[in-house]
């Protein structure tokens, strides 16, 4: 069975050496001390190894069943989550008024990453929920605030997102599921959603869950949509539970990964629901839910990719095979350990550079998050709506590939189910694909980001990366990452600017180019998270840190990333200034 242990030297490293919270100047930074934070993720820690990790593969093998129209989880799931509501977990940064704690959106992702590392299939019913918690609360009137979040705070309740259709996905537009109005100002709701992760299960007394619809009156496509809740169970006005709402699991999905999680057919058979937000504005009210689940899976995407790295780095110590060609390392064996090897150490480096740097940009992101949300920093609004489709995108796409080289390591043993290491990979596979797939979020960021609000968040990123290189003009130490970096932000610039001179004329020449201008900005931002972490490993060093060997190997890894995995961003710009014609160059019948 695969382990897990949390990595949270390295989130201390990130959060007070890198992001520097406690003098951030957000509201509620100044209490995250390093004392406070190291006490609340030693405790997420304990929960992830003691409680979650042991069920990762239970619920890999078990999966969910549905019984008598209810989903029942796997064994243990119930006593877990029981566990998870009891320390509070579910409700580390929401709001005090609805019995949250009111920390820091940021710490919520921070302890999400070792919960997700555990288990991720498990996870997602908190996740969920507290996504539909957000819309509620950004969108809900007093009364619906006051009836639904105190019990989805505390997870006795818990919450879903219901958007895709048998016949739709991303074009929402082309939804049929309908919402009549009723005289008592309810809506009744019919139509059928798929893909519904959490749609049913044993571990809530009842599910609240947000489903898009047309209600008369919209006009065509996303215009004419409005969000709705739609209990399992109608809820009393003493708050108490009512009458079982008409709205069924048609059946459980039979998926590729995540098996411990129920993704359920739902049926609204003129299901009771209530208007949340404004009639026929459903996407605005969702993309409440929407941007914090992308932030959310491409956390994910390194989560579940940090767990297999882990595994596969203590397999290369332990696993015996040929000799160094150096000369051989361990001479009272038959074989020395697999981590000799280069090609190993090149994987192994690969794996650790791109999760320690997409750690940080996850954590930067969250931060910016909590500075717009908390100070009404429209900068920091737009600068993380920017980043949220290269965050899902990039990470969810770099962290299977990180697990698929995880895996690798074990060779064959990697392809058994015995060691764990085909969950991994099943498991961070759908990263890639729900909440707007990696595609979608290619031309998010192309389509729309770029040039939000005139284009001046992409130009603060860049002035962003311009005065970080500055900061270290003087230092010879980081002219490996600043140079590295320098180039690799012209050569974003540039394909940016060829978008401006070539898309407008042919918009394909931009659509086509897409994927790789995400993965080169991408490239980007990892290459500045590893300058600013290369800053604070020296800076550590320069003051005499005991714990030498820990800021040499960050200092030595952001080199490799520098070295090795920037180069890329060459490619990705060769590739988008080839334009659409080799691209578009095929008639349909041609293929």
């Amino acid at each position: 069975m695969p382990s897990y242990t949390a990595n949270t030297k390295d989130m201390q490293f990130v959060l007070h050496e890198v992001l520097k919270i406690s003098e951030a100047g957000i509201p509620g930074y100044e209490e995250m001390d390093r004392d406070f934070t190291d006490a609340v993720l030693d405790a997420a820690a304990k929960v992830s190894t003691e409680v979650l990790a042991p069920l990762n593969v239970v619920g890999d093998t078990e999966g969910c069943v549905l019984e008598n129209g209810i989903v029942r989880t796997p064994k243990g799931f119930d006593t877990a989550f029981e566990a998870m509501k009891d320390g509070g977990w579910t409700a580390l940064d929401c709001d005090p008024d609805f019995g949250g704690q009111g920390m820091p959106y940021l710490l919520n992702c921070a302890v999400g990453e070792m919960f997700v590392s555990a288990n991720m299939a498990f996870n997602m019913y908190q996740g969920l929920t507290h996504g539909a918690y957000s819309a509620i609360h950004a969108h809900g009137t007093d009364e619906q605030k006051a009836k639904y979040l105190p019990k989805m705070v505390s997870c006795e309740w818990t919450g879903t997102m219901n958007l895709t259709e048998p016949h739709c996905g991303t074009d929402l537009g082309m939804m049929r599921t309908k919402a009549e109005p009723q005289a008592d100002g309810s809506y009744k709701v019919t139509g059928q959603k798929i893909f519904i992760s959490a749609g049913d299960h044993d571990l809530a007394e009842n599910i609240i869950h947000l489903v898009l619809a047309k209600a008369p009156g919209g006009g065509e496509g996303t215009k004419g949509v409005s969000l709705f809740i739609v209990p399992k169970f109608l809820v009393n006005e003493d708050g108490s539970l009512g009458a079982r709402n008409a709205v069924s699991v048609g059946k459980i999905e039979e998926k590729m990964g995540i098996h411990g999680n129920s993704t359920c057919v739902m049926n609204y058979d003129g299901a009771t629901g209530w208007l949340l937000g404004d009639l026929h504005k459903g996407m605005r009210a969702m993309f409440t839910m929407m941007n914090e689940a992308r932030l959310g899976v491409g956390l994910q995407g390194y989560a579940v990719a940090e767990a297999a790295y882990q595994n596969a780095l203590a397999y290369a110590k332990d696993r015996l095979q040929g000799r160094a060609v150096t000369g051989t390392e361990n001479p009272n064996g038959p074989a020395d350990p697999l981590i000799v090897h280069p090609d190993i150490r090149r994987s192994l480096m690969d794996q650790k550079s791109f999760l320690e740097g997409a750690r940080a940009f996850t954590f930067w992101g969250a931060s910016l998050i909590d500075r717009a949300h908390k100070s009404g920093d429209d900068a920091a609004e737009g600068l993380i709506s920017l980043m949220t489709p290269v965050i899902k995108g990039f990470l969810t796409d770099k962290g299977f590939e990180t697990t698929v080289l995880a895996q690798q390591v074990y060779g064959g043993h990697g392809y058994i189910e015995e060691w764990g290491m085909s969950q991994f990979a099943r498991d961070a596979r759908i990263t890639m694909i729900y909440e707007g797939a990696n595609g979608v979020q290619a031309l998010d960021l192309v389509g729309r980001k770029l040039a939000q609000d005139g284009g001046k968040h992409v130009m603060a990123f860049f002035e962003m990366i311009k005065a970080e290189c500055k900061a270290h003009d003087a230092d010879e130490r980081m002219k490996p990452f600043t140079d590295a970096l320098k180039g690799a932000s012209k050569q974003l610039q540039s394909s940016a600017m060829f978008f401006m001179q070539s898309g407008m004329k042919n918009p394909n020449a931009a659509l086509s180019g897409s994927y790789d201008f995400m993965h080169l900005m991408g490239h980007v931002c990892l290459g500045l998270m590893w300058t600013r972490m290369a800053a604070a490993a020296h800076a550590a060093l320069d003051a005499g840190a005991s714990d030498k060997a820990f800021y040499e190997g960050k200092i030595a890894t952001g080199r490799y990333y520098m070295a090795r995995q920037l180069p890329a961003c060459a490619m990705h710009l060769a590739r988008i200034e080839s334009g659409a014609d080799p691209v578009m160059a095929l008639s349909v019948d041609q293929f």
